[in-house]
């Protein structure tokens, strides 16, 4: 018997009340059944027997309407922001085998040798629009998700319709989502917290509400948004939460806020947490969007400023291990392995070191080994600790470090590079590239210019530090306790 899928799930929601509104941003609204035939009509473009679809797409109704097309016909998703480095964007799109493009006329130059359906604002319903959908289930892939890989090149994390259906009743059984609340799409749709945003609104019943760019252009234009549509939950990163924790008046219809992507302070929501429930979660891509919970509103911070990720979430387990896989005491630190429906299929493409990660266990449970690092406390939460690799978070956004070095030493203008990692004294984190060029002549300019076309602008180091050689141990290892020091304040002797 085949899994229900979203699709599925979606025309059950349809049924129970076609006439309810389901998403709107500022020049649409559509109701369920509206919002469904538009994705007929998108669907009817496809091309047959996709197997995946790129969207490369400004927010809107019409992007929301395309995934659901694409899911309808059976296919995966593979979003991508138009604002992406045009090579980044070529290799995720190459890398995914995509069948084609759903994107705009305006972003063609991006995708010009893969076959491109247009969706542009204010497409109109074909009530008569048919669409031929492969046979699928929910074991069949909902969407891949690129996330930074140590090799040089992203890594697409394969996501089952099952998977994501697992991660909405866990938050549905958490917060109790119903049909008058409306969630803020704010998210960039190559992070999770989007698939969190969009689909426990359209599969919960409640209302997505989609700003445009300059009613996110900064806090005040955002809050108006949220103040005017009425809107009561809101998912994002902590820097986000830290912003609102400023505001004096906090829209009134606001009743939850859910931190992801990044350590949460206690600092950054001290006020928040006096006004509406605040949540801190936890989870990696490679397992769906969360597989923690934490009410900060009810709990205390950690001794260091923090607050703990919480418990799993509901059909989750997560067992902390030492580096020979044995279960670690209470308070002792180890690796987080999660256990349940939401690990996902792994990643796709060559990717056979990386994918020692995930195990499918004799019971049938999936297990992913997460490389993070955590303790349980005395009441069963679980505190993270970090990365036991070189993985950061810099804007909430995962990075690896290596990444950045491999895409460095692979430009032809750089001999030798090391990039480091630092934390400010906010407990924000940034890069430092030490570099050595093979040409006196490059400048500083040229390199980051390089940059920009592999790596996002997140990725790409704050500080660049050229040096004539990297110091080295004894064993032939870059000496990092004697590179020159480096802070946000500038460079120390």
């Amino acid at each position: 018997m085949k899994l229900k899928t979203i699709a599925n799930a979606f025309e059950e929601k349809v049924n129970e009340d076609k006439y309810g509104l389901a998403v709107f941003d500022n020049e649409r609204n559509f109701t369920r059944e509206e919002l469904s035939r538009l994705a007929d009509t998108i669907a009817a473009k496809l091309p047959q027997d996709s197997r995946r679809i790129g969207i490369i797409m400004d927010h809107s109704v019409e992007m929301i309407a395309s995934i659901l097309a694409i899911l309808k016909c059976g296919a995966a998703y593979v979003p991508v922001e138009p604002t992406f480095p045009i090579e980044r964007i070529r290799f995720m799109m190459q890398d995914a085998m995509v069948d084609a493009v759903i994107s705009q006329e305006k972003y063609r130059h991006l995708v010009s040798d893969i076959p491109m359906i247009a969706v542009e604002r204010g497409l109109e319903i074909d009530e008569g629009a048919a669409f031929y959908a492969v046979p699928h289930g929910g074991e069949e892939l909902a969407y891949i998700l690129y996330t930074s890989g140590t090799t040089g090149k992203p890594k697409g994390v394969a996501v089952t319709n099952a998977n994501v259906l697992h991660y909405i009743g866990a938050f549905q059984r958490e917060f109790h989502p119903c049909e008058s609340d409306t969630m803020l799409q704010y998210s960039v749709c190559s992070f999770d917290i989007f698939v969190e945003e969009v689909f426990s609104a359209l599969l919960s019943g409640m209302k997505l509400a989609i700003p445009s760019a300059s009613d996110k252009r900064d806090i005040d234009g955002l809050m108006n948004f949220v103040r005017k549509n009425q809107v009561s939950i809101i998912s994002g990163f902590p820097y986000l939460l830290q912003e609102m924790n400023e505001i004096s008046n906090l829209p009134e219809s606001l009743r939850l806020l859910i931190s992801g992507g990044d350590v949460l302070r206690a600092s950054y929501v001290d006020k928040l947490v006096r006004k509406v429930t605040v949540y801190n979660t936890y989870g990696p891509s490679e397992t769906t969007v969360c597989a923690a919970y934490y009410n900060c509103s009810k709990g205390t911070p950690l001794a260091d400023g923090t607050y703990p990720v919480g418990k799993p979430v509901y059909g989750t387990d997560i067992v902390m291990v030492d580096s020979f896989g044995k279960e670690v005491a209470q308070g002792k630190t180890g690796e987080l392995c999660i256990f349940g429906d939401g690990v996902s299929r792994g990643y796709i493409g060559n990717r056979r070191k990386e994918n020692e990660a995930f195990a499918s266990l004799d019971d049938g449970r999936r297990v992913y080994h997460s490389g993070d690092l955590g303790y349980m406390l005395p009441d069963g939460n679980i505190a993270f600790l970090h990365r036991k690799d070189t993985q950061i978070m810099i804007r909430g956004k995962r990075v690896e470090v290596s990444e950045v070095e491999n895409i460095l030493l692979q430009s032809g203008m750089i001999r030798q590079a090391c990039v480091c990692p630092k934390t400010d004294d906010k407990h924000l984190s940034y890069m430092v590239a030490y570099v050595v060029k093979n040409e006196a002549e490059t400048s500083i300019t040229q390199i980051k210019s390089y940059l920009t076309d592999y790596l996002a602008d997140f990725m790409i180091p704050e500080f660049f530090v050229e040096l004539s050689a990297l110091p080295l141990t004894p064993n032939g290892k870059v000496d990092k306790g004697a590179l020159p020091k480096v802070d946000r304040e500038g460079i120390a002797a």
